[in-house]
């Protein structure tokens, strides 16, 4: 079974320098594991790293797909899986979106199953809370693994519990290893730190031209969903003001940060690293120290 290394954290922690310096140390790559910084001219708001930062290691799924492109979890599995498997050394893994994470390490598997519009016209006058809270009767432990008001995968785990009387996680196999992966979860002490990383990132990002860059996605009819793009239409479109645009971002930012935590925590098997801030080569070297028992193993 091949080694993988995975990366994983809230927003705004240090993964990105992280998984370089390891990659650098042992000579492996990255595997990219963002659905943003997956996508060509998303540079800013993605907060992908540039060339530079880089420092000569090779990075994957970063800048790879036309905006206009589909992109979701079960494409990341396939490319990454294909990259994975091709290659002769471990590779590293690094971003915060955690279904992606999760879908390649573990042996989870998409069916492949058209729409079931009847089903989902059984639905159809309940709200996004109500349809969520039939869920949660029905399988409590789906609780932060899907979101209220993502309809699509709430009536799917509903129609996968109705048909088969399974949750959503058994008929994935979410729990069974597919690859022999170490995980390093990073995260921080005091929360207020990382809150306050988060909004100077936002800041930094409007300052390196961040609006300048959903401006021109904007003018070639290219609107992403994705925070630190969307919130800037309504600004871009004289319905607010930069500023509340702006704290838009950080709030939004914030919240994801919160859902990562959570998720990485309950979700998978991970290894548990504090990110010293103030000497973030500490906290690269115990992991350094730790992956040279898993790489030896």
């Amino acid at each position: 079974m091949k080694k993988v290394i995975a990366i994983v954290g809230p927003t705004a922690i240090g993964k990105t320098k992280i998984s370089i310096e390891v990659a650098k140390h042992y000579g492996f790559e990255i595997i990219s594991a963002d659905s943003v910084a997956v996508y060509k001219k998303l540079d800013i708001g993605s907060a992908k790293p540039t060339v530079d930062e880089m420092s000569g290691v090779k990075h994957y799924l970063i800048s790879e797909l036309d905006p206009r492109e589909q992109y979701n979890v079960e494409e990341f599995q396939k490319r990454a899986r294909s990259i994975i498997d091709s290659s002769e050394k471990p590779l590293i893994v690094a971003g915060g979106t955690g279904l992606y994470v999760q879908s390649l390490l573990y042996d989870y598997e998409f069916k492949g199953q058209n729409r079931d519009l009847e089903f989902e016209n059984k639905y159809k006058d309940y709200s996004n809370e109500e349809l969520y809270n039939l869920l949660l009767s029905k399988d409590p432990t789906i609780k932060e693994r899907i979101h209220k008001n993502n309809r699509t995968r709430v009536l799917r785990a509903l129609e996968i519990i109705e048909s088969t009387g399974k949750s959503i996680t058994s008929e994935n196999g979410c729990h069974k290893p597919y690859y022999d992966f170490y995980i390093i979860y990073l995260n921080v002490e005091n929360r207020d730190v990382l809150y306050d990383r988060i909004n100077n990132r936002v800041d930094k990002m409007i300052s390196d031209g961040l609006v300048e860059e959903v401006s021109s996605l904007a003018n070639d009819s290219i609107f992403p969903n994705a925070i630190g793009y969307k919130e800037l239409l309504p600004y871009l479109s004289h319905e607010v003001s930069l500023e509340t645009a702006v704290d838009e971002i950080k709030k939004n930012s914030r919240h994801l940060a919160k859902r990562q935590m959570t998720w990485f925590r309950n979700q998978m098997d991970t290894h548990f690293y504090l990110v010293n801030l103030n000497d973030i080569d500490s906290t690269i070297n115990e992991i350094i120290k730790d992956l040279d028992v898993f790489l030896r193993s």
